[in-house]
């Protein structure tokens, strides 16, 4: 009788099993670390982004026990193991009776194969001999002492093979039905149980016939095993097949392929939202298209969460797949010149150093050291503009009278300590242009600054996933005062002050609280719009991968109208209150035109922000220039030019410029009228020294320069 039950339990053992597990799932070789597993994306809401094909081409998405249908948990242990939840590892009862039945069929016609014993086949690739048997069994055995019912059971069914390079419940449930493996019919259950046996064969995309057959066998199981009352079983039976097939989610193409050059897990949560994602993609080409017929052809889009650091969206070009425009060219990481888009940061250093956003900075015809000669970019100069008024229309001579006291290296490194990675070379290779955006950065590097802008002044990584943790190596640290970092805010969110640039409806009008700024590169071969909210903030570019120029698109047309739209979308998602107003930052009531506290005499005045005890103290007696008093603001008496033989004479010309002229006026060189009636002109640079004269009616002012 002993002998008998050896040869019965090792014919049972001998046997292939329940012709169900055909592919053996693929698993993470933890020693190298590398990613042999599917890899899944999710989204911050568990919403599927994308599944990146495992070592043996199959497709995964990984969800936990309780996020799978009870049906399917059902109409697999009713069709593959029914004793799953009372043996331990190996069916004794099966065993013998699969041993019986292929002993009297003289072939296999049954197996014995429990759930767990699949299950350990499918980790360990065992060979369908003798000997595999006996590990198999013994696998299983050990696997049950080790796990839960549960813990077996789930990774059983995220490891099965389904077939179409689906594995596991969810991927097919997806691709099957459209459908998540928590959604799916008690009539769907039955289906995707079914296809354990034989997942090729049975195919319902090519044999739908006898993927129903099987599916009505597993219902039949169920009632037989009464798991489901008969009423269910009709019901079910009635239904269609219902199959298509599906479409495999490739969202954020740029965003997946950062990540996948990571060393990812077979499971990855990202901060991304879908929902923000795919509109950030739909504003961006909708605005592109309008922008076609001036040589714009791309652009790129990041959304980021101010409080975590998470990336909310990440479009890194219009189409991915257009190969024409350079497609696959990730927008986001590429380095381009920012523009404008510096000069906030410049103001924040130089506001740490002496100036507010009241104090005064003269925008004339200048030349800095090195021949340098800055222009604003409607032509034309502005005489005296408080900080404010210059930041607000991105005026360019100002930023750079406020960065020569600080220097380039100050500049560079304050810069640095902003996360500007890919400024790179030393401060004297940017020199001051460095203020006006001379150098290359990406459009993260500028979103998370601003974001920084949005925190009061601290620098937080930037977040890319939760599970596992994934972020720059970006330190957490405080790199501007509070205090800056909201009276920089508080120029960038208001409206009036832009207005003389942009006007009052602009693309950087918002509704809710929030503060912008947009930047154009030389030759127009680039734009930038950045904005943001207490709770988040989005930057933008749009131009082209070849570094064509645009034709006259600036920031305010270009990107400005994509950032009005995205940030207006995530403010509905993410809504956020005002921007909190730091303690020791209270307001002053000043003269716009002389900088002071407004007198009784003033007619421009304005509320100002300061930081306690940098308010000015002096009342404005109204007698500076612009409130009557005529006065020659270019060139400033001693001024000293120089010649340059090598340079067109047309690009060598001085815009002479006054503030309290009334016309018509009269200038004079060196005693003889010039023609024009005009409180401005242009005068040919020539070598000598020249004395000016300007009247306008009955006052005159007079100022000298050399040219050498």
């Amino acid at each position: 009788m002993k002998r008998v039950c050896i040869f019965v339990c090792v014919m049972g053992l001998l046997l292939p099993g329940s012709l169900s597990g055909q592919a053996a799932a693929p698993v993470v070789d933890e020693k190298s670390g590398s990613a042999k597993n599917s890899v899944s994306v999710y989204d911050r809401h568990h919403q599927p982004l994308r599944s990146f094909l495992s070592g043996e081409e199959m497709y995964q998405l990984p969800v936990p026990l309780h996020e799978m249908s009870p049906w399917i948990l059902s109409a697999v242990v009713s069709a593959e193991d029914r004793r799953f939840y009372t043996h331990r590892g190996v069916d004794p009862y099966a065993v013998l009776r699969a041993a019986w039945q292929n002993i009297r069929a003289r072939k296999v016609v049954s197996g014995a194969s429990t759930i767990t014993q699949q299950r350990v086949r499918m980790q360990e690739k065992l060979p369908k001999s003798f000997w595999g048997k006996i590990r198999e069994a013994r696998g299983a055995l050990g696997l049950e002492r080790r796990l839960n019912k549960d813990e077996i059971l789930q990774d059983y069914l995220n490891d099965v093979s389904l077939g179409n390079l689906t594995q596991g419940m969810q991927a097919a449930a997806q691709y099957y039905f459209g459908v998540n493996a928590a959604d799916v019919s008690l009539a769907q259950a039955a289906l995707l149980a079914g296809l354990i046996q034989a997942p090729t064969r049975l195919n319902p995309l090519q044999n739908p016939q006898g993927a129903l057959a099987r599916r009505n066998y597993v219902l039949q199981t169920m009632l037989k095993n009464k798991i489901i009352t008969r009423d269910l079983y009709d019901l079910a039976l009635s239904e269609p097949l219902g199959v298509q097939k599906g479409r495999r989610p490739f969202d954020a193409p740029h965003f997946m392929q950062f990540l996948f050059q990571q060393n990812l897990p077979s499971l990855v949560r990202s901060t991304l939202d879908k929902d923000l994602q795919l509109y950030a993609e739909k504003a961006l080409q909708n605005h592109l298209r309008a922008l076609t017929k001036n040589n714009v052809t791309n652009g790129a889009a990041v959304v980021l969460d101010n409080a975590s650091g998470d990336v909310l969206a990440y479009v890194g070009s219009a189409d991915f797949y257009n190969e024409f425009h350079q497609g696959q060219v990730n927008g986001v990481t590429a380095l381009r010149q920012p523009g404008s888009a510096l000069k906030p940061f410049v103001y924040a250093l130089a506001l740490q150093n002496g100036l507010t956003a009241a104090s005064l900075l003269e925008d004339k015809d200048t030349f800095f050291e090195g021949g340098f000669r800055p222009r604003n970019y409607d032509e034309s100069f502005h005489g005296l503009v408080s900080v404010r008024k210059a930041l607000a229309n991105s005026y360019n001579v100002p930023v750079i009278k406020a960065a020569e006291p600080l220097g380039a290296a100050r500049i560079w490194q304050f810069l640095q300590d902003l996360d500007f990675k890919s400024l790179n070379k030393p401060a004297d290779y940017y020199g001051l242009g460095l203020a006006l955006g001379g150098g290359e950065v990406t459009l993260l590097e500028l979103a998370n600054a601003y974001a920084t802008l949005a925190r009061g002044g601290i620098l937080r990584p930037v977040v890319f996933a939760r599970e596992p943790q994934l972020q720059t190596d970006t330190p957490v640290k405080r790199v501007m005062p509070e205090n800056i970092a909201y009276i920089i805010t508080h120029i960038l969110a208001d409206n009036t002050a832009r207005a003389d640039a942009f006007g009052l409806n602009s693309a950087l009008h918002f509704s809710f609280p929030a503060a912008a700024k947009t930047g154009t590169s030389k030759d127009y071969k680039d734009n930038f719009a950045i904005g943001y909210t207490p709770r988040i903030t989005a930057a933008v570019w749009v131009g082209n991968f070849d570094a064509s120029s645009m034709q006259k698109v600036s920031g305010i047309s270009g990107a400005a109208p994509v950032l009005q739209d995205i940030l207006s979308y995530a403010h509905q998602k993410y809504p956020g209150e005002n921007f909190a107003k730091p303690y020791d930052v209270f307001s002053a009531l000043i003269c716009e035109e002389s900088g002071l506290l407004a007198g009784e005499k003033c007619t421009h005045r304005k509320e100002e922000v300061f930081v306690a005890g940098t308010q000015p103290t002096h009342f404005c007696d109204g007698q500076h220039a612009s409130a009557g008093k005529l006065k020659i603001s270019f060139p400033v008496k001693g001024d000293v030019f120089t010649y340059d033989p090598s340079i067109s004479a047309v690009g060598q010309q001085l815009h002479f410029q006054s503030i309290g002229a009334k016309e018509p006026c009269v200038w004079k060189i060196n005693g003889h009228p010039v023609p024009g009636d005009k409180a401005e002109m242009w005068f040919p640079l020539k070598k000598g020294r020249f004395d000016v004269e300007l009247s306008c009616g009955t006052e005159r002012d007079i100022s000298y320069f050399s040219v050498y």
